[in-house]
């Protein structure tokens, strides 16, 4: 693992955030004798340009919080109560290290259970050293499938790999379509492409069952009723095809099952649809033609609708609207929803992993609690990067899980979270500016290196060492399991893929970040592409009735939407820090006057 550097003259060390977050921001770390003093966003990174967001600004108060977890701990107390004792890493590793071998000399390493999601999205510290442990283990692992898999199946239903647009293409666009995604608090980064592309002509249209602070910036702001998007989509391409706007000879050689759509969409009037969701069937009719005529067309979701029962069939639906248009074909025109198939079929990121025993991270609950569900029963948990007992559905059950007297759980964190209170064994974890990782994004096309710019405070270390020192205890000599993270990153270069081009790990060393070595307007889905799949777009019937509101509207009339609001709140991840707390210090609902009213409900009730 690469050192932090130490003098007494201010260094300036180049790393990137690393939050489940579209803008992974490219950031510069001052360092005066070895502590960090200033933390700011590259000026020179193009998506970047020198600013953070409210969160991440004050990250350094994290690093430096009283409250950190910096040498390892054993429970004393009852779980949940967080009662621990400081012991060394030597009787941490060493008393995991025994429960691990028991259960393997037994035949049950599938008893053993690894829990991580999204806590740091760096290559290295995310899973590409630690999942290999447990891969050489024979451990239980589970779906990572709480958030963005379901936006992923909707696109790549039509998509194929849904590889999207370069989202700073959309500058190019003529119309710019921002649906479910409130991009001014979720993606704050990609804004100034927006105003770029409003200041060269292009009009900004917003769909959005809420008025959210990119709605009130919009040109256009298109409300639908929540859940209603479906029959929107279906709506426009009865205009679209009613209207004579769109180009048979595209359909025919890029799509497949349009006839389909079309039949779908055929009882869908502007009149219908407006019906349905609430939107003016004249505003229904302007939209379809605005995105026909004034092009290119560019649209940008992304993971916000999936939040609902009927998520993938919005998705879905969505991504078919660049594909009927035909949008693809010029630069600024087509889906941007992520970049992350460019970065990943690019890296030499680990091909041949065995199966291993999955479970639903959803059901976690259920598979620490019945000793039926699975086989065999999870008798010890490791967690990183993840804090499943307040990220996780059934929260109630998820406890009585980690209650349980015969289940021996890891947690390596941070900070005695809701889940740390319940492990047996605490590891303390790095901060990103404490070790070294490599960044992709999701949102937009750059690698960045993140080195570290101090040395770990106290006695924590990167998931990446734990792991090591684990195999090491474990008696697994596979070299694979003993590499650097400066090594896990240079073998994740080490790809002849044409994106990869002139990015090595010294070029990201001295610069700090790179772009894809993805051609300036190329088009995927049309253009020939080096592992993009060019196949016709899948398009297909649509349904509205597959969505919550098709049935039990008598039962549960009102639909909830739970938005990402406040600028500096992310989750449970900054709940210890007041400075991120909203101002108004209760959460609050916001709800229509007219169902308030029948409720009985006035503004200020709780």
């Amino acid at each position: 693992t690469s050192e932090a550097p130490r003098t007494p003259l201010p260094v300036v060390v180049k790393g990137a955030c690393h939050h489940d977050c579209p803008d992974t921001c490219a950031w510069e770390v001052t360092v005066v004798d070895g502590v960090a003093t200033r933390l700011r966003g590259s000026a020179e990174h193009p998506v970047t340009r020198g600013t953070l967001c409210p969160k991440v600004n004050r990250f350094l108060d994290r690093v430096h919080h009283p409250d950190r977890v910096l040498t390892p701990l054993r429970r004393t107390g009852p779980k949940g109560d967080a009662a621990f004792e400081p012991i060394s890493w030597d009787d941490a590793i060493g008393e995991i290290a025994d429960r691990i071998g028991s259960l393997r000399e037994a035949g049950r390493a599938e008893s053993i259970l690894q829990f991580s999601f999204a806590g740091t999205q760096g290559l290295v510290q995310m899973g590409v050293a630690i999942d290999g442990l447990f891969d050489a283990l024979g451990a239980s692992d589970v779906h990572r499938e709480l958030c963005g898999t379901t936006s992923w199946l909707g696109a790549a239903k039509v998509l194929g790999r849904p590889f999207g647009v370069d989202p700073e293409s959309l500058r190019h666009s003529r119309t710019l379509v921002l649906w479910g995604t409130n991009t001014r608090i979720t993606n704050r980064h990609f804004w100034p492409v927006v105003e770029e592309a409003r200041a060269a002509g292009a009009t900004i249209v917003v769909v959005d069952p809420v008025r959210t602070d990119t709605a009130r910036e919009a040109d256009v702001f298109v409300q639908p009723r929540p859940g209603t998007d479906v029959a929107l989509v279906l709506g426009l391409v009865h205009v679209l095809d009613r209207d004579g706007l769109l180009d048979a000879q595209w359909l025919d050689e890029h799509t497949t099952g349009w006839p389909e759509l079309r039949a779908s969409a055929t009882s869908w009037t502007p009149e219908r649809t407006a019906q349905e969701t609430g939107v003016d069937a004249a505003q229904i009719t302007w939209l379809a033609r605005r995105m026909a005529i004034e092009t290119p067309t560019g649209v940008r979701m992304l993971i916000g609708p999936e939040h609902r029962e009927n998520g993938t069939e919005i998705q879905r639906a969505v991504a078919m609207l660049p594909a009927v248009l035909g949008s693809w074909r010029e630069v600024g025109g087509g889906l941007a929803r992520s970049t992350q198939q460019w970065a990943f079929s690019a890296l030499a990121l680990p091909q041949r992993r065995p199966a291993r025993r999955t479970v639903n991270m959803a059901r976690l609950g259920q598979v620490l609690t019945d000793p039926r569900d699975g086989d065999p029963h999870v008798e010890l948990l490791f967690v990183h990067n993840s804090n499943p007992a307040s990220i996780v559905p059934d929260q109630n059950r998820v406890i009585a899980g980690l209650e349980r007297d015969d289940l021996f759980t890891v947690v390596v964190e941070q900070f005695l979270t809701d889940t740390a209170r319940y492990a047996d064994i605490v590891l303390p974890a790095t901060t990103q500016i404490e070790h070294l990782d490599l960044a992709h994004s999701w949102g937009h096309l750059y690698l960045a290196l993140n080195q570290p710019a101090i040395a770990p405070r106290g006695e924590a270390l990167p998931n990446s060492e734990i792991a090591r020192r684990l195999a090491t205890a474990l008696g697994l000599d596979d070299p694979v399991l003993h590499r650097s993270d400066e090594q896990i990153v240079r073998d994740l270069l080490d790809s002849d893929h044409p994106f990869l081009e002139g990015i090595t790990y010294e070029v990201l060393a001295e610069r700090g970040w790179a772009r894809l070595a993805v051609p300036e307007g190329l088009r995927p889905h049309v253009d020939e592409i080096h592992g993009v799949p060019t196949r016709p777009m899948r398009l297909g019937a649509l349904d509205p009735a597959r969505g919550p509101e098709a049935e039990g509207s008598d039962r549960f009339p009102l639909s909830l939407i739970s938005r990402k609001q406040h600028p500096k709140f992310l989750n449970a991840n900054y709940a210890a820090f007041p400075a991120h707390w909203p101002s108004s210090g209760r959460p609050s609902l916001q709800i229509h006057p007219a169902d308030a009213e029948h409720r009985g409900l006035a503004s200020g009730d709780f």
